[in-house]
This record gives structure tokens, C-alpha cells and sequence, in this order.
């Protein structure tokens, strides 16, 4: 009869174990997002809010706006009228991984034919981020869309460059959080107030 040896963890592994266990627990976002926004004069309602995770770190908290709520990504895709995305970095993240995380979620979520028609809009996005060295803990990015304006991307409340003129790119956009392979799971049922 063989004898087995208990393992006892190392400290090191009980402080994952814990950071993993709290991580997995927690959905809403820390910020206290607006429940209301308004744009283009039409008075949008936070849908829902939550925390971006890469492993255990919190890289941004997020809160959706739409002029109704909606409980499915269907339903948000669907909706018409000005929507808003909000976002707080929790931790300094460099501009080049931000644009590069965000065309990884783009790819996963939207078919080869929708990334081909639109490079261009994709590549703008890269290079908004890119364009930024950090983007440091506590300052803030934002992506609207204006029926007829087109899709406005934010830094710090400053708008970067023109409007995006397709709504079909804001879709897109939104597929990497609300789409079947989301960047990350809680923070899309968050998102769809769950």
C-alpha cells in the first residue's frame, strides 16, 4: 500500500488561490458609473457595467449605454438609436496592447468577409491607440455611435479625429464584448445586466 504524501501550499499559492477565488466572485465594476448619459440628445440608460480581467488583474472597468435596456447581445445589436461605451483603466496599459487587444476581439468575433470590408475603420482603431504611449490607471476612453454621424472614439473626454461613417463597424465593435467569444465572459453578462 502506497503511502501518500500531503502537499501543503506554498504561501505564494495560497495568495493566488485567494486573488483567483475573489476574482471569480467579483462582476461589477469598482467605478461608480452615471446611470443615465445623454447623446445626441437622446437620454441613454447604463444597460450594465463590469471589470475587464487579463488572469487576476483588472484592466478596465466598462458600462454600456442604450436607449433601452436590453437583456441579450441580439437585442443590443438591434436597437437603434445613439449607443456609448464607457471605459476607466484600472492599471497602465500601453496604447499599442489596448489597439491590439481590441483587433484580437474584433477578429474572434466578426467573420473574415466583415474584417476584409473593413480594414480601414480596424486599422484607425490600432492607431488611435497606438498613438498613445499608456493609457494610465483612472483615465478614461469612450466609443459612440451617432446614427447618421458614424462611430466617435474618445481619450480622456478629447474626441480622436473624425466620425467612422458606418454603422456597421459599431456592431463589430460591440461583438467583442457581447459577441461568442467574448474577451471576457463575466463582463459581457454584466453588461447584459445579468
Amino acid at each position: 500500500m502506497k503511502t501518500k504524501i500531503l502537499k501543503i501550499p506554498s504561501p505564494l499559492q495560497l495568495i493566488l488561490a485567494t486573488a483567483l477565488f475573489a476574482a471569480a466572485g467579483a462582476s461589477g465594476a469598482a467605478t461608480a458609473f452615471e446611470k443615465t448619459s445623454s447623446l445626441a440628445g437622446t437620454t441613454l440608460v447604463m444597460n450594465g457595467s463590469g471589470t475587464r480581467y487579463k488572469a487576476i488583474f483588472k484592466v478596465y472597468d466598462m458600462a454600456m449605454y442604450l436607449p433601452a435596456t436590453a437583456k441579450t447581445p441580439e437585442a443590443v445589436l438591434a436597437l437603434p438609436g445613439p449607443k456609448r461605451l464607457s471605459f476607466v483603466a484600472q492599471r497602465k496599459v500601453t496604447g499599442t496592447d489596448l489597439g491590439l487587444a481590441f483587433m484580437r476581439g474584433l477578429k474572434d468575433n466578426n467573420p473574415p468577409e466583415l474584417m476584409r470590408k473593413h480594414i480601414p475603420a480596424t486599422t484607425r482603431l490600432i492607431d488611435i491607440f497606438s498613438g498613445k504611449s499608456f493609457v494610465d490607471e483612472g483615465h478614461t476612453f469612450a466609443m459612440e455611435f451617432v446614427p447618421g454621424k458614424g462611430t466617435q472614439f474618445f481619450i480622456q473626454g478629447e474626441p480622436q479625429g473624425q466620425p467612422i461613417d458606418d454603422a456597421e463597424f459599431f456592431q463589430m465593435i460591440l461583438r467583442i464584448w457581447l459577441g461568442n467569444d467574448p474577451v471576457d465572459m463575466r463582463l459581457k453578462e454584466s453588461l447584459l445586466g445579468g
